[in-house]
């Protein structure tokens, strides 16, 4: 007897945004422990006829553990059914210290998260040539989970680059001050993603300066990120990987093109 876990990103909302390997997971699982308040019940339409269907709401993780427990010795397939991608902010990495302290084999399947399909919605690469070049993923400090030293909106905002943040939205007015404290100017532009890819999705656009008052007018306090950087307004730029001047091991440098572009990068 040994049974396993298998920790399953469901995507952002869209059952048919999870990927083929995450839904195959929950037509062998036994048992899905999912967050109902934060997956869209579609998702379970994967999940195997007399399978066992539990709300992570609630679970402490010590009654979690109970279930990977009750896996090992009944030979069962649990999935944790997380939002987004479980690798971000979905504690996994607590009952994953857990499965290997019981011996429960483990595997992880990642997820989309909400923050790549926030872009694919309003169309935005957010690592713009010349722009942006790195993506940073956090949060507003000062919640229920303490933050480590030196990680900062405002500290991360000094950066420029494109931010992605969560878990942010009740704090929409302290959130701004920060961004605009580590540098950013209040007409950087900022995507309002609330529930991105369910039924109820709404997309905005805003500025730093009006990120309170749209939060505000639209009671956007909670299953809401925002994507904020000088990317999201960003064109007429070009990556060096498909110039004409550029070569690689499988295509040629046209000489002039090669010429002009060395140039225009010296």
């Amino acid at each position: 007897m040994s049974g396993r876990a298998t920790f399953v990103g469901a995507g952002p909302g869209a059952a048919d945004l999870i990927t083929v390997r995450g839904a195959r997971a929950l037509e062998r699982a036994d048992i899905v422990v999912w967050a109902a308040s934060l997956v869209h019940p579609d998702v379970l339409e994967y999940a195997r006829d007399g399978a066992t269907i539990v709300d992570s709401a609630e679970l402490t993780l010590e009654s979690t553990v109970d279930i990977y427990r009750r896996a090992v010795s009944e030979d069962l397939h649990v999935v944790r059914l997380h939002s987004g991608d479980p690798a971000l902010w979905g504690a996994m990495q607590e009952q994953l210290d857990q499965c290997a302290s019981l011996g429960l084999a483990v595997e992880v399947i990642p997820g989309v998260s909400s923050f790549s399909a926030a872009a694919a919605a309003v169309q935005r690469e957010l690592t713009v040539p010349e722009i942006a070049q790195s993506v940073i993923l956090t949060r507003l400090e000062g919640g229920k989970t303490p933050m480590p030293a030196g990680e900062s909106v405002r500290e991360f905002a000094r950066h420029g680059t494109t931010m992605a943040l969560f878990l942010s939205a009740a704090r929409a007015k302290q959130l701004a001050e920060e961004l605009q404290a580590g540098g950013y100017d209040a007409d950087t532009p900022v995507v309002v993603a609330y529930r991105v890819t369910w039924p109820e999705e709404l997309m905005l656009r805003c500025t730093i300066g009006t990120l309170a008052e749209t939060v505000r007018e639209h009671k956007l306090w909670k299953h809401t990120l925002f994507l904020v950087g000088p990317a999201l307004d960003a064109h007429g730029t070009r990556s060096h990987l498909y110039h004409p001047g550029h070569f690689h091991g499988f295509r040629r440098a046209e000489r002039e093109a090669r010429a002009a572009l060395r140039g225009r990068s010296g």
